[in-house]
């Protein structure tokens, strides 16, 4: 099965809210016939289109091949937060790797959010970005862990915008019995992904990078003059980049060995009106502790936008059954809510939540697996990318410097294998422990 066609019509944004929402992008043409460049980047996703953006910006001919639309994949699909550091807390990452790595992978997620807040300045990217996530916990402990995290990130990283929350504080913002405190993060913020990925392309096209969409590529070539060939032309670049994320299939196995892709799924419910002080009551995004995480924010027209459920075939399951469960067990009350839009999408795990960054054959780089943190990772990856085909290469070594391991079970028996530890950390939530 193909996920790039197996629960999406062809050249569509799924119907989702964001799609329905969005501000039009006229459709831009399929590739046919041979076209050269300097750069050949697959995929018009937050990676593929911010490398074209500072490629083009640089002066470089820059193609980018979509098998779909700008946006199509996770870029258009996801929960729209722009989350500080990496996916591991600080902690980890320090036992992980040492304080120094640490401090510079932190360094890394500032960069990353101070440029989705420069690019939507410069570019006049209307997608509606607000400060401000919510980290709601379920168990005293996570609390007491929440508070120390913030203060070790207010004295060891001079990171002082997270407020611990206790359960009579957390209540004030998120009206729900099922969490007992938590933080708020106004460093992080959110926003309404697909219009940033739209607005992304609006400017990567201006500065002269050529997109074609409805262009799946079949074939990679790499070499010294590395192509892409789609069933109606080819591109011969210089560079190739590979920005597939959960969507590469099998056009890069060395990759697909260290990535992984599984679903989520989001539902929006009618706007709530006066009933929307039961859900938030500030314009803030919240993530759970759960390991397959809910995470929600208000739309501008009040309604609720809830992300939760899991899946990892290929097919998507009943998308509203799957969502309504854990949206109804933060807000019981809102079960007399209609839902009014359910969509799914593809994103990218690797074996330790780190982002992978690689150099998989020669004339082609890749960089995916931003493990449900890739907003902001992935924006400056692509800004990773074109620095490191200009010759700078210091942020992409480091990102690619970081240890990788491959999923176990080769391709036949990574995704079981993968199902299995899944459903087991899922049936820990389930039972609350």
């Amino acid at each position: 099965m193909n996920l790039l066609t197996v629960n999406d019509r062809p050249g569509r944004h799924p119907p989702s809210w964001y799609a329905e929402t969005a501000t039009p992008l006229p459709e831009f043409p399929a590739l046919a016939g041979p076209v050269a460049a300097d750069v050949c980047i697959i995929g018009a996703g937050y990676t593929g289109l911010s490398a074209a953006l500072h490629l083009a910006e640089r002066g470089l001919r820059v193609v980018v091949l979509e098998a779909h639309r700008a946006g199509f994949g996770a870029s258009g699909r996801n929960g729209g937060q722009v989350g500080s550091g990496q996916r591991l807390e600080q902690g980890e990452l320090e036992r992980m790797l040492g304080r120094e790595m640490a401090r510079r992978l932190w360094d890394v997620g500032q960069d990353a959010k101070a440029l989705v807040q420069e690019l939507i300045a410069r570019h006049a990217i209307a997608c509606d970005y607000a400060p401000g996530i919510v980290h709601a916990c379920r168990r005293p402990g996570e609390v007491a862990h929440a508070r120390a995290n913030a203060e070790k990130l207010a004295q060891a990283y001079g990171y002082d915008k997270i407020t611990p929350l206790d359960r009579t504080a957390l209540a004030e913002i998120l009206p729900s019995p099922a969490y007992c405190g938590g933080d708020l993060d106004l460093g992080a913020g959110h926003l309404h992904p697909l219009n940033f990925a739209l607005g992304l392309a609006r400017a990567a096209s201006a500065a002269g990078a050529q997109i074609f969409e409805q262009s799946e590529v079949v074939e990679i070539t790499p070499g010294t003059r590395p192509g892409a060939r789609t069933s109606a032309g080819e591109v011969v670049a210089d560079h190739l980049i590979l920005a597939c994320n959960g969507y590469l299939g099998n056009l890069a196995p060395r990759v697909a060995a260290h990535v992984m892709p599984i679903n989520n799924f989001i539902v929006a419910t009618e706007p709530l009106g006066h009933r929307v002080a039961e859900v938030l009551r500030r314009n803030v995004a919240v993530a759970d502790t759960r390991f397959v995480v809910n995470y929600w924010h208000l739309s501008p027209d009040q309604r609720l936008l809830f992300g939760g459920g899991e899946s990892y075939g290929y097919r998507f399951p009943d998308l509203v059954k799957t969502v309504r469960k854990p949206m109804l067990e933060v807000y019981p009350g809102l079960a007399d809510v209609a839902i009014t839009h359910a969509w799914g999408g593809t994103l990218a795990i690797t074996m330790n939540r780190l982002p992978h960054f690689a150099r998989p054959a020669p004339g082609v780089l890749s960089a995916s697996g931003y493990s449900g943190h890739g907003v902001a990772l992935a924006t400056l990856a692509g800004r990773m990318l074109a620095e490191a085909v200009a010759g700078d290469a210091a942020g992409f070594d480091l990102m690619a410097s970081l240890p990788q391991p491959r999923f176990p079970g080769g391709a036949a028996l990574r995704w079981p294998i993968l199902v299995a530890a899944m459903t087991w950390f899922s049936m820990r939530d389930r039972l609350g422990i």
